[in-house]
């Protein structure tokens, strides 16, 4: 497989897709490991595991459109680290790792990717992190900083393709203000409903600062009801005395979703997202 000119090997550990999985890049000296939880302990035999690296456990939240849970560590002796999260944390189901085939990592070095992965991650804020603070950044020599960032870039570009986009952003972040202006669509109803955002291949994205009606309608549905709590009590929508206001950009799963919770009521996102012109998504998209 290539991507961004770069050849990523994967293999079958077992020969079961759905198994442990490692993961290359071509003209990398790091490794990729995924590993189902399930596997953790009979991965015992793998050698780059009892070394030093970084790892993410990763696992589904229990609220019905809450953001899925992550983990972000790093230790001296992989496997064994993995083997006490069994105990220690129930929420997760799977384990990307990634070492250094040259055992060029150093624990200042590991702890400053794992650090660095958190900042990125937070700022993302695809995923609820289990971290219970950002782990300290170490200070490391101006060359090996460099290094790291590098690692760093390969981390992020093999964890999305394993499957995760934990350090993705949600919208593309160096748009002009021309395909910000082209690519922005509003909102604008009662109950102080007022916001933006821009259709993405994965859903729709709110942008923060965005605001929704203080109340719904009666016939507001069940579940958008439900999610719509959720954002309040997680913060990800705050409270204040006039309004309420989205804390940050909000990913959802389509146009509909996004403008039912920020409207307070059924909405047909296709028609009711306009952009500053006046079109509605629905016949942008079919332009296009």
């Amino acid at each position: 497989m290539k991507q961004f000119g770069k050849t990523i090997k994967f293999f079958l550990i077992d020969g079961d897709p759905n198994g442990r999985i490692t993961c290359e890049l071509s003209n990398w000296t790091g490794k990729a490991f995924k590993i189902p939880r399930k596997q953790i302990k009979e991965s015992s035999d793998r050698v780059e595991l009892q070394g030093t690296g970084i790892y993410m456990l990763f696992g589904k939240s229990d609220n019905t459109g809450g953001k899925d849970l992550a983990y972000i560590g790093e230790a001296e002796g992989i496997h064994k680290r993995l083997v006490q999260h069994l105990s220690a944390k129930d929420f997760w189901n799977e384990a990307i790792v990634f070492v250094s085939k040259d055992e060029n990592l150093n624990k200042a070095h590991i702890k400053y990717i794992e650090s660095r992965l958190y900042e990125i991650a937070k700022e993302v804020n695809r995923y609820e992190l289990e971290n219970g603070n950002c782990p300290p950044k170490p200070k490391i020599s101006e060359s090996d900083e460099a290094e790291m960032e590098e690692f760093i870039d390969k981390i992020r570009l093999l964890a999305n393709t394993l499957g995760y986009k934990i350090f993705d952003e949600i919208i593309k972040v160096n748009q002009t203000i021309e395909e910000a202006e082209r690519n922005t669509f509003y909102i604008e109803a009662t109950k102080g409903a007022k916001a933006k955002g821009q259709s993405t291949s994965e859903g729709f994205v709110v942008f923060k600062g965005s605001s929704i009606a203080t109340s719904t309608t009666n016939s507001f549905p069940k579940n958008w009801n439900k999610l719509r709590d959720i954002l309040i009590n997680d913060k990800v929508i705050l409270e204040t005395e006039e309004s309420l206001i989205f804390d940050s950009d909000y990913l959802f799963t389509s146009p509909s979703a996004a403008a039912a919770i920020v409207m307070g009521r059924s909405a047909n996102g296709l028609i009711e997202w306009k952009l500053k012109d006046g079109r509605v998504l629905k016949a942008v998209e079919t332009e296009s």
